[in-house]
């Protein structure tokens, strides 16, 4: 057992089958032994490796397209320039240096970044400077805000439920016979009609992170945009492990994997609307990228002498690649211009349910 999973089984062993959300939690931001306290998990010599990690064209098609919606929503200075769950820096990092071509742009951003983890906070500073660093969305200060949150909603804790003969039952983590973690079944309640062994899976801090966004936005003016994998409605068991960028049972190394599942849309966008925010449709990443020019920046890099421009490329948006596993969602202040590359979400659109675009 790893020192998480010893931990965990003692608590299980005192207090009972634990939550999936409780071990998510745990596993991903203990104070000594969770994930993000205790390693730089990203990159060939991490576990997963993301879009900005790939190539800084990803961080400047998102640098440009919050720039032009400032340009759009009258220049306010200062506003708050903010990101989730920033990683290493990187696309923060390609952001600035992309809207330095935007004047008065760089000069009014207050650049704040969300981060819970000790470790890559360090790391931040070391790539970005002078930072303010927050600890929740709720810490956000009250004036326009420019937000990005790539691959943040991902690894948010989640709960399962599981349809069985008598309703449904959550899934939870107990202890086998041999005192080795296991998924099981507390009791059922009763619940909506559903296919036998159905999973429906539900992220429950996602939403009111997205209301506090959505309300300063609202209020304040500016744009967010969240990028990650997961689908508009989404049902099915997607709670996956990924160690040393390869897949496994993601209770075999508590602490010593990323831990995620796929993010449903649909919710993350009802929330923003009822804060007062205008809401897109999702879009996939690849076709996003592709309508804020990233093929003609690929090709002048390329032309350039960067060797890896076009691979990255088709990284970035092929279907087979991230193009269609990402979508894209963005939130804006209302009576002003739609952000570049996407189309609002309309209330016809979103009774139909928004239907996945890579699905097509």
């Amino acid at each position: 057992m790893t020192p998480l999973a010893q931990v965990i089984a003692a608590q299980i062993a005192a207090s009972g089958p634990m939550r999936l959300d409780e071990y998510m939690r745990l596993c991903l931001l203990h104070p000594r032994h969770g994930y993000y306290a205790t390693r730089d998990p990203f990159g060939v010599a991490g576990d997963f490796t993301t879009a900005p990690e790939i190539s800084q064209m990803f961080g400047e098609m998102i640098g440009l397209a919050l720039a032009q919606s400032w340009l759009d929503q009258g220049r306010p200075a200062p506003f708050t320039l903010a990101e989730i769950g920033p990683g290493r820096g990187t696309l923060m990092a390609d952001i600035l240096r992309a809207i330095r071509i935007v004047p008065g742009m760089h000069e009014a951003a207050q650049v704040t970044l969300i981060e819970a983890s000790p470790h890559l906070r360090q790391v931040q500073r070391d790539r970005l400077g002078a930072v303010q660093h927050l600890d929740s969305v709720s810490d956000l200060p009250e004036s326009a805000l420019f937000l990005i949150a790539n691959e943040f909603f991902d690894a948010l804790p989640i709960r399962q439920f599981q349809r069985a003969e008598q309703g449904w039952a959550e899934r939870v983590v107990h202890l086998d016979d041999a005192g080795n973690l296991a998924l099981g079944l507390a009791a059922p309640t009763p619940g909506p009609e559903a296919r036998l062994r159905e999973i429906h899976e539900l992220c429950p801090e996602a939403a009111p992170i997205m209301t506090q966004i959505a309300r300063r936005i609202a209020d304040h003016g500016g744009l967010a945009i969240a990028i990650d994998y997961g689908n508009w409605q989404g049902w099915g068991d997607t709670f996956q492990a990924l160690r040393r960028h390869a897949p496994e049972d993601p209770l075999a190394h508590p602490g010593e994997a990323d831990l995620t599942a796929h993010v449903d849309f649909a919710p993350l966008a009802q929330a923003a609307q009822a804060a007062g925010a205008r809401v897109s449709r999702m879009v996939t990443q690849g076709e996003w990228l592709l309508r804020l020019g990233i093929a003609a920046r690929a090709e002048r890099l390329a032309q350039a002498g960067d060797q890896d421009a076009m691979a990255a490329l088709h990284r970035l948006t092929a279907p087979a690649e991230m193009g269609h596993l990402f979508k894209v969602l963005a939130l804006w202040a209302p009576d002003v211009p739609v952000p570049p590359g996407f189309e609002p979400l309309d209330n016809d659109a979103h009774d139909a349910g928004n239907p996945d675009p890579s699905a097509a």
